[in-house]
């Protein structure tokens, strides 16, 4: 089974790219002895990327998934909604 993202993989991946060129640039910031203050601001900005980021691939796990396990009810479903809430979990403790 493909994962519930595959879909949007291109959107994703393109997404992670910008991301990995935020971090670049904090990189490069910290490197130059930005001021503290634009350095968090840019690793603020950064964050909150990768929490869309997370959120999305969470909502189509839920639809495909998810979803498609309980549909099938072979037992599955159960397992696959403590699944998501665990993931859940730690999104949120991050």
């Amino acid at each position: 089974m493909k994962p519930g993202y595959a879909g949007n993989q291109a959107d994703h991946l393109a997404r992670l790219r910008r991301i990995e060129g935020q971090v670049r640039g904090l990189h490069r910031m910290v490197e130059e002895e930005a001021y503290c203050i634009d350095v968090l601001t840019q690793i603020a900005s950064v964050t909150k990327a990768l929490q869309s980021v997370a959120v999305r691939l969470l909502d189509e796990h839920l639809h495909h998934c998810v979803s498609s396990a309980i549909s099938q009810g072979k037992g599955d479903g159960a397992a696959k909604i403590t699944e998501a809430t665990k993931a859940v979990e730690r999104l949120l403790k991050s």
